[in-house]
Protein backbone atom coordinates (compact mmCIF):
# COMPACT_ATOMS: atom_id res chain seq x y z
CA UNK A 1 0.00 0.00 0.00
CA UNK A 2 1.03 3.62 -0.38
CA UNK A 3 1.97 6.01 2.39
CA UNK A 4 3.45 9.49 2.78
CA UNK A 5 6.77 8.97 4.59
CA UNK A 6 8.79 11.61 6.45
CA UNK A 7 12.54 11.08 6.01
CA UNK A 8 13.80 14.50 7.16
CA UNK A 9 12.26 17.11 9.44
CA UNK A 10 11.03 20.17 7.57
CA UNK A 11 11.09 18.54 4.14
CA UNK A 12 8.33 17.23 1.87
CA UNK A 13 6.88 13.79 2.49
CA UNK A 14 7.70 10.99 0.08
CA UNK A 15 4.94 8.82 -1.42
CA UNK A 16 6.20 5.25 -1.14
CA UNK A 17 5.10 1.64 -0.98
CA UNK A 18 4.98 0.30 2.58
CA UNK A 19 3.97 -2.94 4.24
CA UNK A 20 1.90 -3.31 7.39
CA UNK A 21 2.34 -6.19 9.77
CA UNK A 22 -0.98 -7.98 10.34
CA UNK A 23 -2.95 -6.98 13.44
CA UNK A 24 -1.86 -8.67 16.64
CA UNK A 25 -4.00 -9.45 19.66
CA UNK A 26 -6.20 -6.48 20.51
CA UNK A 27 -5.49 -4.70 17.21
CA UNK A 28 -7.49 -3.92 14.09
CA UNK A 29 -6.54 -3.05 10.53
CA UNK A 30 -8.53 -0.27 8.89
CA UNK A 31 -8.65 0.58 5.20
CA UNK A 32 -8.84 4.37 5.24
CA UNK A 33 -11.15 6.52 3.16
CA UNK A 34 -10.18 9.91 4.60
CA UNK A 35 -7.53 11.52 6.80
CA UNK A 36 -7.55 15.19 7.79
CA UNK A 37 -4.34 17.17 8.23
CA UNK A 38 -3.82 18.46 11.76
CA UNK A 39 -1.25 21.00 12.92
CA UNK A 40 0.06 18.35 15.34
CA UNK A 41 1.13 16.29 12.33
CA UNK A 42 2.91 19.35 10.93
CA UNK A 43 4.66 20.02 14.25
CA UNK A 44 6.01 16.48 14.28
CA UNK A 45 7.07 16.75 10.62
CA UNK A 46 9.00 19.89 11.46
CA UNK A 47 10.74 18.25 14.42
CA UNK A 48 9.09 20.52 17.01
CA UNK A 49 8.45 17.62 19.38
CA UNK A 50 11.30 15.30 18.50
CA UNK A 51 10.76 11.74 17.34
CA UNK A 52 12.38 9.06 15.19
CA UNK A 53 12.73 9.05 11.42
CA UNK A 54 11.60 7.70 9.05
CA UNK A 55 8.02 8.06 10.20
CA UNK A 56 4.46 7.97 8.91
CA UNK A 57 2.27 10.59 10.58
CA UNK A 58 -1.46 11.30 10.33
CA UNK A 59 -4.03 10.57 13.03
CA UNK A 60 -7.40 12.14 12.14
CA UNK A 61 -8.93 9.41 10.01
CA UNK A 62 -11.92 7.26 9.11
CA UNK A 63 -12.38 4.09 7.10
CA UNK A 64 -13.58 0.49 7.28
CA UNK A 65 -12.34 -2.45 9.29
CA UNK A 66 -10.25 -4.70 7.04
CA UNK A 67 -8.83 -7.25 9.50
CA UNK A 68 -9.26 -8.07 13.18
CA UNK A 69 -6.72 -9.46 15.65
CA UNK A 70 -7.53 -11.99 18.34
CA UNK A 71 -9.37 -10.79 21.41
CA UNK A 72 -11.16 -7.93 19.63
CA UNK A 73 -14.92 -7.84 20.18
CA UNK A 74 -17.68 -5.57 18.93
CA UNK A 75 -16.36 -5.03 15.40
CA UNK A 76 -16.85 -6.83 12.10
CA UNK A 77 -15.06 -6.70 8.76
CA UNK A 78 -16.43 -3.78 6.78
CA UNK A 79 -17.63 -1.74 9.76
CA UNK A 80 -17.19 2.02 9.28
CA UNK A 81 -15.00 3.45 12.04
CA UNK A 82 -13.07 6.57 12.95
CA UNK A 83 -9.41 6.20 13.90
CA UNK A 84 -7.75 8.35 16.56
CA UNK A 85 -4.47 8.64 18.44
CA UNK A 86 -6.27 7.97 21.75
CA UNK A 87 -4.70 4.65 22.71
CA UNK A 88 -5.68 3.50 26.18
CA UNK A 89 -5.00 0.39 28.23
CA UNK A 90 -8.20 0.69 30.26
CA UNK A 91 -6.55 -0.37 33.52
CA UNK A 92 -3.99 2.27 34.58
CA UNK A 93 -5.08 4.85 37.21
CA UNK A 94 -6.06 7.54 34.70
CA UNK A 95 -7.93 5.13 32.42
CA UNK A 96 -9.72 3.65 35.42
CA UNK A 97 -10.68 7.18 36.46
CA UNK A 98 -12.33 7.80 33.08
CA UNK A 99 -9.53 9.76 31.39
CA UNK A 100 -8.22 7.54 28.57
CA UNK A 101 -6.48 10.42 26.75
CA UNK A 102 -3.97 10.51 29.59
CA UNK A 103 -3.32 6.76 29.66
CA UNK A 104 -0.13 6.07 31.60
CA UNK A 105 0.81 2.90 29.68
CA UNK A 106 3.42 3.98 27.18
CA UNK A 107 3.96 2.80 23.62
CA UNK A 108 7.31 2.57 21.84
CA UNK A 109 6.36 4.00 18.44
CA UNK A 110 9.38 2.37 16.80
CA UNK A 111 9.80 -0.98 18.54
CA UNK A 112 6.04 -1.59 18.38
CA UNK A 113 5.48 -0.10 14.93
CA UNK A 114 3.66 -2.22 12.32
CA UNK A 115 5.07 -0.12 9.45
CA UNK A 116 7.85 -1.42 7.18
CA UNK A 117 9.34 0.48 4.26
CA UNK A 118 10.18 -1.25 0.99
CA UNK A 119 13.74 -2.04 2.13
CA UNK A 120 12.52 -3.47 5.44
CA UNK A 121 13.30 -0.36 7.53
CA UNK A 122 10.97 0.10 10.48
CA UNK A 123 9.16 3.46 10.28
CA UNK A 124 7.90 5.19 13.38
CA UNK A 125 4.20 4.66 13.97
CA UNK A 126 3.54 8.41 14.03
CA UNK A 127 1.13 9.45 16.80
CA UNK A 128 0.55 5.67 17.26
CA UNK A 129 -1.64 5.86 14.16
CA UNK A 130 0.32 6.37 10.91
CA UNK A 131 -2.75 7.47 8.95
CA UNK A 132 -1.06 9.23 6.03
CA UNK A 133 -1.39 5.82 4.40
CA UNK A 134 -4.02 3.76 2.66
CA UNK A 135 -4.38 1.45 5.67
CA UNK A 136 -3.44 1.46 9.35
CA UNK A 137 -3.04 -1.07 12.14
CA UNK A 138 -4.03 0.35 15.52
CA UNK A 139 -5.14 -0.76 18.96
CA UNK A 140 -8.85 -1.47 19.31
CA UNK A 141 -9.12 1.40 21.81
CA UNK A 142 -8.30 3.83 18.98
CA UNK A 143 -11.41 3.23 16.91
CA UNK A 144 -15.10 3.97 17.31
CA UNK A 145 -18.05 2.77 15.24
CA UNK A 146 -19.68 5.15 12.79
CA UNK A 147 -23.15 5.02 11.23
CA UNK A 148 -23.33 4.25 7.54
CA UNK A 149 -24.95 7.59 6.70
CA UNK A 150 -22.10 9.91 7.75
CA UNK A 151 -19.58 10.76 5.00
CA UNK A 152 -16.08 9.52 5.75
CA UNK A 153 -14.37 12.87 5.11
CA UNK A 154 -16.73 14.51 7.58
CA UNK A 155 -16.36 11.67 10.09
CA UNK A 156 -12.56 11.94 10.06
CA UNK A 157 -12.82 15.39 11.67
CA UNK A 158 -14.35 13.81 14.77
CA UNK A 159 -11.07 11.97 15.38
CA UNK A 160 -9.16 15.05 16.58
CA UNK A 161 -10.04 18.60 15.55
CA UNK A 162 -13.65 18.50 16.68
CA UNK A 163 -13.16 16.59 19.92
CA UNK A 164 -10.08 18.65 20.83
CA UNK A 165 -11.86 22.00 20.59
CA UNK A 166 -15.37 21.06 21.63
CA UNK A 167 -14.16 18.62 24.28
CA UNK A 168 -11.96 21.28 25.90
CA UNK A 169 -15.13 23.30 26.46
CA UNK A 170 -17.51 20.54 27.48
CA UNK A 171 -15.26 17.95 29.14
CA UNK A 172 -12.20 19.81 30.43
CA UNK A 173 -13.68 23.14 31.47
CA UNK A 174 -17.32 22.14 31.91
CA UNK A 175 -18.56 25.49 30.61
CA UNK A 176 -21.92 26.26 32.15
CA UNK A 177 -24.95 27.95 30.55
CA UNK A 178 -24.74 31.73 30.71
CA UNK A 179 -20.95 31.81 31.01
CA UNK A 180 -18.69 34.22 29.15
CA UNK A 181 -16.02 32.66 26.92
CA UNK A 182 -13.01 33.93 24.97
CA UNK A 183 -11.53 31.69 22.27
CA UNK A 184 -8.11 32.73 21.00
CA UNK A 185 -7.57 31.41 17.49
CA UNK A 186 -10.36 30.79 14.98
CA UNK A 187 -8.74 27.97 13.03
CA UNK A 188 -10.05 24.41 12.90
CA UNK A 189 -9.74 23.71 16.64
CA UNK A 190 -10.82 27.21 17.63
CA UNK A 191 -14.02 26.99 15.57
CA UNK A 192 -14.88 23.78 17.40
CA UNK A 193 -14.25 25.42 20.76
CA UNK A 194 -16.58 28.20 19.64
CA UNK A 195 -19.36 25.85 18.62
CA UNK A 196 -18.74 23.85 21.80
CA UNK A 197 -19.34 27.02 23.82
CA UNK A 198 -22.52 27.66 21.84
CA UNK A 199 -23.74 24.11 22.44
CA UNK A 200 -22.90 24.42 26.15
CA UNK A 201 -25.10 27.53 26.38
CA UNK A 202 -22.49 30.26 26.88
CA UNK A 203 -24.11 33.69 26.60
CA UNK A 204 -21.04 35.62 25.44
CA UNK A 205 -18.55 34.00 23.06
CA UNK A 206 -15.70 36.26 21.94
CA UNK A 207 -13.42 35.06 19.17
CA UNK A 208 -9.93 36.57 18.77
CA UNK A 209 -7.78 36.11 15.69
CA UNK A 210 -5.42 38.12 13.51
CA UNK A 211 -7.24 37.15 10.30
CA UNK A 212 -10.51 38.98 9.59
CA UNK A 213 -11.67 36.14 7.31
CA UNK A 214 -11.33 33.71 10.20
CA UNK A 215 -13.31 36.06 12.42
CA UNK A 216 -16.16 35.92 9.89
CA UNK A 217 -16.05 32.14 10.22
CA UNK A 218 -16.12 32.43 14.00
CA UNK A 219 -19.41 34.29 13.80
CA UNK A 220 -20.76 31.58 11.51
CA UNK A 221 -19.91 28.93 14.11
CA UNK A 222 -21.54 30.74 17.02
CA UNK A 223 -19.33 33.54 18.30
CA UNK A 224 -21.34 36.50 19.55
CA UNK A 225 -18.41 38.86 19.00
CA UNK A 226 -15.26 38.68 16.86
CA UNK A 227 -12.27 40.94 17.54
CA UNK A 228 -8.99 41.29 15.69
CA UNK A 229 -6.28 40.18 18.11
CA UNK A 230 -3.93 42.88 16.83
CA UNK A 231 -6.23 45.75 17.73
CA UNK A 232 -5.36 48.31 20.40
CA UNK A 233 -7.12 48.16 23.75
CA UNK A 234 -8.12 44.52 23.32
CA UNK A 235 -8.30 43.72 27.04
CA UNK A 236 -10.56 46.71 27.66
CA UNK A 237 -12.82 45.72 24.77
CA UNK A 238 -13.16 42.17 26.11
CA UNK A 239 -13.99 43.51 29.56
CA UNK A 240 -16.60 45.87 28.12
CA UNK A 241 -18.26 42.90 26.41
CA UNK A 242 -18.31 40.91 29.66
CA UNK A 243 -19.82 43.50 31.97
CA UNK A 244 -16.42 44.77 33.08
CA UNK A 245 -15.46 41.44 34.67
CA UNK A 246 -13.51 39.61 32.03
CA UNK A 247 -14.29 36.11 30.78
CA UNK A 248 -15.20 33.10 32.89
CA UNK A 249 -13.20 30.91 30.49
CA UNK A 250 -10.38 31.62 28.04
CA UNK A 251 -9.41 28.91 25.56
CA UNK A 252 -6.04 29.12 23.78
CA UNK A 253 -6.17 27.12 20.56
CA UNK A 254 -2.91 28.40 19.01
CA UNK A 255 0.70 27.62 19.84
CA UNK A 256 2.19 31.12 20.07
CA UNK A 257 3.94 31.65 23.43
CA UNK A 258 3.03 35.35 23.55
CA UNK A 259 -0.63 34.38 23.62
CA UNK A 260 -0.10 32.09 26.61
CA UNK A 261 1.47 34.99 28.49
CA UNK A 262 -1.20 37.58 27.71
CA UNK A 263 -4.33 35.39 27.85
CA UNK A 264 -4.76 35.58 31.68
CA UNK A 265 -5.46 39.30 31.31
CA UNK A 266 -8.83 38.43 29.78
CA UNK A 267 -9.93 36.38 32.81
CA UNK A 268 -12.58 37.34 35.34
CA UNK A 269 -12.05 36.62 39.05
CA UNK A 270 -12.20 32.84 39.48
CA UNK A 271 -11.80 32.53 35.71
CA UNK A 272 -10.17 29.52 34.07
CA UNK A 273 -7.62 29.54 31.24
CA UNK A 274 -7.56 26.32 29.22
CA UNK A 275 -4.46 25.54 27.17
CA UNK A 276 -5.44 23.59 24.06
CA UNK A 277 -2.80 24.67 21.53
CA UNK A 278 0.67 23.19 21.90
CA UNK A 279 3.89 25.23 21.43
CA UNK A 280 7.16 23.50 20.51
CA UNK A 281 8.93 21.51 23.22
CA UNK A 282 11.12 23.71 25.38
CA UNK A 283 9.09 26.89 24.85
CA UNK A 284 8.28 28.63 28.15
CA UNK A 285 5.73 31.20 29.29
CA UNK A 286 5.83 33.38 32.42
CA UNK A 287 3.06 34.62 34.72
CA UNK A 288 2.60 36.62 37.89
CA UNK A 289 1.46 33.94 40.35
CA UNK A 290 0.28 36.56 42.84
CA UNK A 291 -2.39 37.76 40.39
CA UNK A 292 -3.70 34.26 39.71
CA UNK A 293 -3.70 33.48 43.42
CA UNK A 294 -5.35 36.73 44.52
CA UNK A 295 -8.14 36.36 41.95
CA UNK A 296 -8.54 32.59 42.48
CA UNK A 297 -7.91 32.02 38.79
CA UNK A 298 -6.72 28.72 37.34
CA UNK A 299 -4.77 27.40 34.38
CA UNK A 300 -5.35 23.91 33.04
CA UNK A 301 -4.29 21.86 30.05
CA UNK A 302 -6.58 19.93 27.75
CA UNK A 303 -5.38 17.00 25.65
CA UNK A 304 -7.75 15.77 22.94
CA UNK A 305 -10.59 17.44 24.79
CA UNK A 306 -10.63 14.82 27.53
CA UNK A 307 -12.55 12.62 25.11
CA UNK A 308 -14.03 9.24 25.94
CA UNK A 309 -14.75 7.79 22.51
CA UNK A 310 -17.65 5.50 23.35
CA UNK A 311 -19.35 8.27 25.31
CA UNK A 312 -18.66 11.31 23.16
CA UNK A 313 -18.69 10.14 19.53
CA UNK A 314 -22.34 8.92 19.48
CA UNK A 315 -23.40 12.23 21.07
CA UNK A 316 -21.47 14.30 18.53
CA UNK A 317 -22.90 12.29 15.63
CA UNK A 318 -26.41 12.95 16.94
CA UNK A 319 -25.66 16.67 17.25
CA UNK A 320 -24.46 16.60 13.63
CA UNK A 321 -27.64 14.88 12.49
CA UNK A 322 -29.72 17.49 14.33
CA UNK A 323 -27.82 20.31 12.65
CA UNK A 324 -26.34 21.60 15.92
CA UNK A 325 -22.77 20.52 15.14
CA UNK A 326 -21.20 21.95 12.00
CA UNK A 327 -18.86 19.47 10.32
CA UNK A 328 -19.26 19.87 6.55
CA UNK A 329 -18.42 23.56 6.89
CA UNK A 330 -15.06 22.70 8.48
CA UNK A 331 -13.66 21.12 5.31
CA UNK A 332 -11.87 23.61 3.07
CA UNK A 333 -10.25 21.33 0.47
CA UNK A 334 -9.93 17.66 -0.41
CA UNK A 335 -6.73 16.19 -1.88
CA UNK A 336 -5.57 12.76 -3.09
CA UNK A 337 -2.64 11.20 -1.24
CA UNK A 338 -0.14 12.10 -3.97
CA UNK A 339 -0.92 15.80 -3.37
CA UNK A 340 -0.42 15.66 0.38
CA UNK A 341 2.50 18.10 0.31
CA UNK A 342 0.29 20.69 -1.38
CA UNK A 343 -2.37 20.06 1.26
CA UNK A 344 0.19 20.52 4.04
CA UNK A 345 1.51 23.74 2.51
CA UNK A 346 -2.02 25.12 2.28
CA UNK A 347 -2.66 24.17 5.92
CA UNK A 348 0.56 25.87 7.05
CA UNK A 349 -0.46 29.03 5.19
CA UNK A 350 -3.25 29.36 7.75
CA UNK A 351 -6.08 29.94 5.31
CA UNK A 352 -7.82 26.57 5.64
CA UNK A 353 -10.06 25.21 8.35
CA UNK A 354 -9.30 21.57 7.58
CA UNK A 355 -7.79 19.93 4.51
CA UNK A 356 -8.65 16.28 4.04
CA UNK A 357 -6.78 13.54 2.20
CA UNK A 358 -9.29 11.24 0.50
CA UNK A 359 -8.33 7.73 -0.56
Amino acid sequence: MKAAVCHAFGEDLSIEEITLLPPEAGQVQVKLEACAICHSDISFMEGAWGGHLPAVYGHEAAGRVAAIGSGVAGYNIGDPVLVTLIKSCGTCPTCADGHPVNCETGTDRVAQSPIRLADGTVAEHGLVTGAFAQEVVVDQSQIALLPEDIPMDVASLLSCGVITGLGAVVNTAGVRPGASVVVIGAGGVGLNAIQGARIAGASTIIALDLEDAKLDGALEFGATHALNAGAEGLVKRVRNLTGGRGADYVFITVGAIKVFETAPRFLAPRGQMVMVGMPPSGAKASYEPVVLSALSQSITGSLMGGTVLKRDIPWLIELYRQGSLKLDQLITNRYPLDQINEAIADTKAGKSRRNVIVF
